[in-house]
């Protein structure tokens, strides 16, 4: 059973630490660091693979002074080069997240470009240094050409580098960028979860709970779910003859001694064995994007809420996010939910998920932004538009039922504080959604 769990244990280890500065960067200067030790040996033990390096480049081929000047300048460069531009990267971080939201700074250090930037970076300062040592001038006077022509190359394309980086920071800091990026791996979260396309099935009904001899089981962390290994949820209640059934879903913060689930013999449970299902909840102090869809909507509203906000007073910001998450709504209608049961045999039922549905998800992406945008025609049309655009997609005739609902309520918050002319447009919007949603 631990064997099993293991493989969930790297899979958390790997997510958290791939989504910051640690990882990648410092591979990539340890190989590099070895890439300089070990090409500055063998070419001492081979010195005629330095034979065709031009003798521009190094006209004196035997004084190793002029081999340890490069390296020590490229060193030094570049890592005056490092402190002074992620200095001034984390000094726009923080402009950013104060402007947008503090939950995007997630987004940025997660960047693979921003990692592979200073990978290199680093990476060419471990090589030089690595490579220093084998210019020398006693016992036997030695000159790294190969060497220290990599080193040359190294530093030229982190020149290369570094405009591409200045760029692409340029960018993605923008905006657009930062929604679309949030946007994109909301997606990708929705099509883990939700692999298969929705169908005119109809929906998984929940079994009928009994409580007379559950045993709650206590969390023994506070922190919020952020991912849930259900195949060894499902293993462990099936050697145990149990049945679990969750109380909080992944994106809820579960207090430390609150019951996190239940289980359906009180006799079964031990001390150890309540251990083994707890195992099977990632319980942290922030919500990532592993399994939580509502997270990533989420960070999208925050900005839009302060777009919105009179202190900025941006509508076009707003009118973005809201663009963005009716295609999150859309992906999240074209899916078959994850589901809520999970059998083991055939017919046992053994787990039970509580996952955020579509209403719940359309109050978390819409509601606060309805609330806040009432005097604000351009970023209310938006949102009429958001609804016609989702129910076009919707197959189920309720869900259209209920997204011309929501743009009634938009309206009519709108009444009192927009003038006739915009409120007239609103209107006009409102019977388009209805006729068209009607006819569908």
């Amino acid at each position: 059973m631990m064997h099993r769990r293991l493989p969930a244990l790297v899979r958390s280890a790997m997510y958290a630490l791939r989504g910051g500065f640690l990882i990648r960067p410092l591979l990539i200067a340890i190989v590099l660091g070895a890439a300089g030790a070990i090409l500055s040996a063998a070419e001492e033990a081979a010195p005629n693979i330095s034979a065709w390096i031009p003798k521009v480049l190094f006209p004196s081929r035997q004084d190793p002074q002029v081999a340890q000047a490069i390296l020590s300048v490229i060193a030094t460069s570049i890592m005056t080069v490092v402190s002074i531009v992620f200095a001034i990267l984390l000094m726009t971080l923080t402009l950013a997240s104060t402007q947008f939201s503090p939950r995007i700074l997630v987004n940025f250090v997660r960047d693979r470009s921003t990692q592979w930037t200073l990978g290199l970076f680093l990476g060419t300062f471990s090589y030089c240094m690595a490579a220093l040592p084998a210019a020398r001038s006693l016992p036997i006077a030695f000159v790294p050409l190969v060497t220290v022509t990599v080193a040359m190359l190294l530093a030229l394309a982190c020149v290369g580098w570094l405009i591409f980086f200045i760029h692409h920071i340029s960018q993605s800091i923008t905006v657009n960028h930062i929604v679309d990026r949030i946007a994109r791996e909301t997606e990708l979260v929705i099509d883990g979860l939700a692999p298969r396309q929705r169908s005119l099935d109809p929906p998984e009904t929940m079994p009928v709970r009994t409580v007379e001899d559950e045993q709650p089981i206590l969390s023994r962390l506070s922190g919020y779910i952020r991912f849930i290994d259900i195949e060894y949820l499902v293993s462990v209640a099936r050697s145990y003859g149990v049945c679990v059934w969750l109380e909080r879903r992944v994106g809820h913060f579960v207090p430390e001694g609150v019951p996190v689930m239940r289980v359906s013999k009180r006799a079964a449970m031990t001390p150890d064995r309540e251990a083994h299902l707890l195992a099977a909840l990632e319980i942290g102090p922030v919500r990532t994007l592993q399994q939580d869809v509502e997270f990533g909507v989420l960070q999208i509203v925050d900005i839009a809420l302060r777009a919105i906000s009179p202190a900025v007073n941006d509508p076009t910001t707003a009118i973005s996010c809201v663009d963005q998450l009716s295609r999150i709504l859309i992906r999240w209608l074209a899916r078959v939910a994850p589901p809520a049961c999970y059998y083991d045999p055939p017919h046992v039922l053994r787990v039970v998920l509580p996952w955020m549905g579509l209403e719940g998800l359309l109050n978390t992406a819409f509601e606060q932004i309805r609330h806040y945008s009432r005097s604000d025609g351009a970023v209310s049309l938006r949102l009429l538009r958001a609804f016609d655009d989702i129910a076009a997609t919707a197959r189920d005739r309720e869900v259209r039922t209920m997204l011309v609902w929501r743009a009634r309520r938009v309206v009519e918050g709108c009444e009192a504080r927009l003038s006739e002319d915009d409120f007239a447009m609103l209107q006009q919007r409102l019977l388009a959604i209805e006729s068209r949603v009607t006819a569908i």
